[in-house]
């Protein structure tokens, strides 16, 4: 049982598939965090980018996922990640390593493995395409940029951004959405969710809601 959840960068994927997990008793994976995590251990390597897919598939040797009761821990040379995979210095380059083809052949095997563990909901770009296209279910979230910038802000500082700083999120996201245009596939299938105007509990009631019937089926 795989609930496949895709959307562009800050449509709130991460979260919401967590929560989601969370609720059903299963385990969330997350394919932005191994990303992640590639990048953050090609920074460890040393070097400045761009790199070579062949280092940073050198570095990704060092990343490995560890299952707990809702969710995966990552870890990066053996140590927990979490804090450090949301710095600046990773999120600036991501997006460069997510579009090298075999760091993503890399990441999707992952996903697939830990979907051998059982029932499980996955988030990122092309989960319920390239990676699980059998998935039971399938959610593709999108929202106005404006409001995906705003709720990155606010994830980012802690407080209400000032409209100059939404601005530049909102810019800084339409070129990621640009350059990720690839990747971020909606499958035929897809339930489309507009988040714009539905709070963080209202997407998790939709999507459990539509879970409970696909697991039922």
């Amino acid at each position: 049982m795989v609930i496949a959840i895709d959307g562009p960068a800050a449509s709130g994927k991460s979260s919401t598939a967590k929560w989601v997990a969370e609720v059903l008793h299963i385990r969330h994976a997350d394919s932005g965090a191994l990303y992640r995590a590639a990048t953050l251990a090609r920074i460890h390597a040393g070097g400045a980018p761009p790199w070579t897919e062949e280092s940073v598939l050198a570095a990704a040797a060092g990343v490995t996922l560890a299952p707990g009761s809702t969710s995966y821990d990552v870890l990066v040379g053996g140590q927990p990640a979490v804090d450090a995979l949301h710095q600046p210095v990773v999120t600036a380059n991501v997006s460069a390593v997510a579009q090298m083809q075999r760091v993503r052949a890399w990441v999707n095997s992952r996903m697939r493995n830990c979907a051998e563990d059982g029932a499980i909901v996955v988030d990122g770009r092309d989960m319920g395409t390239a990676v699980f296209p059998d998935a039971a279910l399938k959610v593709f979230l999108v929202a106005d940029p404006w409001e995906r910038a705003r709720r990155r802000l606010w994830q980012r500082l802690g407080r209400g951004a000032t409209d100059d700083e939404i601005a530049a999120e909102t810019a800084a996201l339409v070129q990621r959405d640009s350059r990720d245009a690839t990747q971020t596939q909606q499958a035929a299938d897809a339930v489309i969710i507009d988040t714009t105007l539905l709070t963080q509990e209202e997407q998790v009631e939709r999507i459990v809601a539509l879970a409970r019937v696909a697991m039922s089926r």
